[in-house]
Order: structure tokens, then C-alpha cells, then sequence
């Protein structure tokens, strides 16, 4: 089955000289429809690089990164921005929401400034914000949610749609227990119904939710595993 996301020896390198700091070495591995791939590992280890990169938001050093195929580095901005609004959804840690509109408004934005119609625009955000239990906080704005609504209103934004490829940094992370598990659960239904999914987590319990995880340690991919998150973080001898 043909990835939805393949990096191909990706290297990421941040700045030159003594303050030059690979963020990610020669990294490798796809996700493929249907399947949900946790990636772990200690504060630094490239993590949220690793997620940056697959939505398009920065590019490697060197190596490739395709989704759909398509090397996002062929694209241009615009035309990474394009899959982003359509193919990519992507819950970012700090929400990224816009202060200035609704939590429906916020979620339909993508949509719409692709061509879609206000109404079906709207239609589609509204089933998201339904998806994600909060439904009754469409015409709200931000700064009058809580941190864990404006998570929800995040990972609805993620998810509305029909997005090929869902990526989550930390998504439960202002979000209690059972709230977390409910979005989790929400993730790997999305990708049950065929979509590609890529989680950073630092929890295995979360990892638990995935079908493989990838362990990342200095920007290398130390571990990759379909057993048991546990095991595997014992296996690389992070503790």
C-alpha cells in the first residue's frame, strides 16, 4: 500500500558553524493509510521538527519528504499552503488559533480560503466541533475557552474535512484524562477509516493507541517498533 507520508533520509540542520545543531539525521519512515504511527523521545530529540517538516512548514536540509507522492519541496509555499488546507491536518501544541474569530469560524477557515462556500464551509465545521464534543461552543471565540475547549477546537480544525494525512503534536496535552482518551480515540477512528495519522507523544500510554512507534533520540531514529510503547522505551534504554 502506497505511503501518504514517506521522509526519505531527512536531515534538518539549524544554523552554522559552532552554533549549528542537527535537528534530525538521515531519518527515515511512511505512514500508510489506516495507520497510526507514534513518535517519542526525550525534550530535543526532533520530535516536533520530525511533525513540522511533514506538514510542510519547514523544509530538510537534505533527504525528501512526500505526501501523497508529491515532494512538498517541489511545491513552493503556496502550493504546500494548498495541502495543508486540504490534505494535511495539523494540531499544533499552542493551538494556533485566531483570537479575532470563533471556534467554527476558526475550524472552517482552511476550507474556505480554498474555494469552499461559507455555508458548506461552516456545515463541515460544525460536524467537527460535534466530532470533538463541544458542538455548543461554535460561536464562542478563544479567549473565552478554556485551554482544553481551545485544544478541541484545534484538533476539529485538524480533522474537518477529508483529510488524508492527521498530525498531532502533544494533542492531549491541556486535556484531562478521560478527555484525552475520547480525542485519541477520535484520532484512531480517523485513521481506521483510511486516513494516515502521526502522533508526538511523550506518553506511552498515548503511544498505545498507535499500531508502530518510532523512537527519536539526538535525531536519530534509534527504535521502531509495533509492540508495546513500554517495551520499546526500555529496549532503548531511556528511562
Amino acid at each position: 500500500m502506497s505511503a501518504v507520508l514517506q521522509l526519505a533520509g531527512v536531515t534538518r540542520i539549524h544554523g552554522a558553524g559552532e552554533t549549528e545543531v542537527h535537528a534530525l539525521r538521515a531519518v527515515s519512515f511512511a505512514a500508510r493509510p489506516g495507520e497510526l504511527v507514534a513518535i517519542m523521545g526525550p525534550s530535543g530529540s526532533g520530535k516536533s521538527t520530525l511533525l513540522t517538516l511533514a506538514g510542510g512548514l519547514d523544509q530538510p536540509t537534505s533527504g525528501s519528504v512526500s505526501v501523497e507522492g508529491v515532494d512538498l519541496a517541489t511545491l513552493g509555499n503556496k502550493g504546500r499552503a494548498r495541502m495543508r488546507r486540504t490534505s494535511i491536518g495539523y494540531v499544533f501544541q499552542d493551538f494556533n488559533l485566531i483570537p479575532a474569530l470563533t471556534a467554527a469560524e476558526n475550524v472552517s477557515l482552511p476550507a474556505e480560503l480554498h474555494g469552499t462556500r461559507p455555508r458548506a464551509a461552516r456545515r463541515a465545521a460544525l460536524q467537527a466541533l460535534e466530532e470533538v464534543g463541544i458542538a455548543d461552543l461554535a460561536d464562542r471565540f478563544p479567549d473565552h475557552m478554556s485551554g482544553g475547549q481551545q485544544q478541541r477546537v484545534a484538533i476539529a480544525r485538524a480533522i474537518a474535512g477529508e483529510r488524508r494525512l492527521i498530525l498531532a503534536d502533544e494533542p492531549t496535552g491541556a486535556l484531562d484524562t478521560e478527555t484525552g482518551e475520547e480525542i485519541l480515540r477520535l484520532l484512531r477512528a480517523r485513521c481506521d477509516a483510511g486516513a494516515a495519522g502521526v502522533l508526538v507523544t511523550h506518553e506511552a500510554r498515548h503511544a498505545a493507541w498507535a499500531d508502530r512507534v518510532v523512537f527519536l533520540r539526538d535525531g536519530v531514529v534509534v527504535d521502531e517498533s509495533g509492540s508495546d510503547p513500554a517495551e520499546t522505551l526500555l529496549d532503548s534504554g531511556a528511562r
